[in-house]
C-alpha cells in the first residue's frame, strides 16, 4: 500500500528531472562551457566593480547610479541562477536536479527578468526626469523613492511569477522528467506534462504582454519624450551630452529585450527552429546583458570610468 502510494506520487511529481544541456551538442558541451564560463566571469567582475566603485564613491550616490546599482545587483542573480549548474552538466555530467530544486531555479529566473524588466523602465523615468524636469530632479527622485521603486520592482517580480510554481504543480507528470534544456523554465518543464497546459500558456503569454510589454510601451514612451525635449535644446554640446548618457541606456535595453523576445517568439513559434538554436538564445538572453551592461556603462559614463581608471592605477 505505502509503495503505491509512492509510485503514485513520484508518477505525478517526479523527484528528479534530468537536464539535457544543449540537444544535438553534447559531444560538444566540454569546449562550448569555455566561452560561457568566461562570460560569466566578466558579468562577476564587471557588475562587482561597478558595485563596488558606486558604493565606495560617495560622488556616485545619485539617482542614476543607483538604480545601475539595482541593475547590476539583478543582473548577478539573473546569470548566476542558471550558469553554475549549466557549467557542472557540462563539466561534470551533472543532469540531475531535484523536483522542488527545479521549480526554485525557475521561480528565481523569471522574477529576476521581471525584475531587471522593472528596473530599466525606472531607468528610463531616471533620464525623463533629468533632461524634462531637471529643477525638480532631487527632489522626485531621492533616496526614500529609489528604495520603494526597488522594493516595488522585486515585489512585482515574485507577484507575477509565483503562479507559475502553482500552475507546475498542479500537472501531472506521469514518469517524465527528461528536460532537453541547460536550466528549469515554465514551459519547459510544463511541456513535460501528460495533462493540459492551456492555463499555462495562457498565463506565460499575458506575463509577457502585459509586465514586458508593457514595460517596453512605457520605456518608447518615455524615450520619445526625453528626444522631443533633447532636440528643443538650445546649446549643441548640451545636446550631445543627453543623447550620450541615454544612448548608453538604449544599447542596454535593446541588449536586454531583442534577444528575450527573440527566444519568446521562437520557443513559441519557431517550430521549424532547430532545438539547440532555441536553448543558445534562451542562454544568451540571461547571459548577455549582465556582461554588456557594465561594459556599456563602463565605456559611456565618464565619472564611473574615470573611478574604474583611478582605483586600478592606484589612485585615491
Amino acid at each position: 500500500m505505502l509503495s503505491a502510494s509512492i509510485s503514485n506520487d513520484t508518477a505525478f511529481h517526479p523527484s528528479t528531472f534530468i537536464l539535457l544541456g544543449i540537444p544535438g551538442m553534447q559531444d560538444q558541451h566540454l569546449w562550448a562551457a569555455i566561452p560561457f564560463c568566461s562570460m560569466y566571469i566578466l558579468a562577476l567582475v564587471g557588475n562587482g566593480t561597478i558595485l563596488y566603485t558606486i558604493v565606495k564613491e560617495r560622488a556616485l550616490h545619485e539617482p542614476m547610479y543607483l538604480f545601475l546599482c539595482l541593475l547590476s545587483i539583478t543582473d548577478l542573480v539573473l546569470c548566476s541562477t542558471t550558469l553554475p549548474k549549466m557549467l557542472t552538466i557540462f563539466w561534470f555530467k551533472s543532469h540531475k536536479i531535484s523536483y522542488h530544486g527545479c521549480l526554485t531555479q525557475m521561480f528565481f529566473v523569471h522574477t529576476a527578468f521581471a525584475t531587471e524588466s522593472a528596473v530599466l523602465l525606472a531607468m528610463a523615468f531616471d533620464r525623463y526626469v533629468a533632461i524634462c524636469r531637471p529643477l525638480h530632479y532631487t527632489s522626485i527622485l531621492n533616496g526614500m523613492v529609489i528604495g520603494k521603486i526597488g522594493l516595488a520592482s522585486v515585489i512585482r517580480g515574485l507577484l507575477f511569477v509565483f503562479p507559475f510554481v502553482i500552475l507546475i504543480e498542479r500537472l501531472p507528470f506521469c514518469g517524465h522528467h527528461v528536460i532537453p534544456h541547460t536550466y528549469c523554465e515554465h514551459m519547459g518543464i510544463a511541456r513535460l506534462a501528460c495533462a493540459s497546459i492551456k492555463p499555462n500558456t495562457i498565463y506565460g503569454l499575458t506575463v509577457a504582454l502585459s509586465v514586458t510589454g508593457m514595460d517596453v510601451v512605457l520605456i518608447a514612451t518615455s524615450y520619445g519624450l526625453i528626444l522631443r525635449a533633447v532636440l528643443h535644446l538650445p546649446s549643441k554640446d548640451a545636446q550631445f551630452r543627453a543623447f550620450s548618457t541615454c544612448g548608453a541606456h538604449i544599447c542596454v535595453i535593446l541588449v536586454f529585450y531583442v534577444p528575450a523576445f527573440f527566444s519568446f517568439l521562437t520557443h513559441r513559434f519557431g517550430h521549424r527552429v532547430p532545438p539547440r538554436v532555441h536553448i543558445v538564445l534562451a542562454n544568451l538572453y540571461l547571459l548577455l546583458p549582465p556582461v554588456l551592461n557594465p561594459l556599456v556603462y563602463g565605456v559611456n559614463t565618464r565619472q564611473i570610468r574615470l573611478r574604474i581608471l583611478d582605483f586600478f592605477m592606484g589612485r585615491r
